[in-house]
């Protein structure tokens, strides 16, 4: 149980960093993408990201 503890922690520092450096980056911008779906896209994607670099390592 704990290293499933480890894979999600891991996953969830990616999602704020990326979460937070996106939000700070792209809040000025005006795109075609509402900043929500960015945020959301970026999330998911960090998360997963995280997730399983920690999970695939060992």
């Amino acid at each position: 149980m704990a290293s499933k503890r480890r894979y999600l922690v891991s996953g969830v520092v990616s999602l704020l960093i990326s979460v937070g450096i996106t939000a700070l980056t792209a809040r000025n911008d005006t795109g075609p993408y509402d900043l929500d779906d960015l945020l959301l896209a970026v999330a998911l994607s960090s998360f997963l990201s995280g997730f399983f670099a920690s999970y695939f390592t060992e």
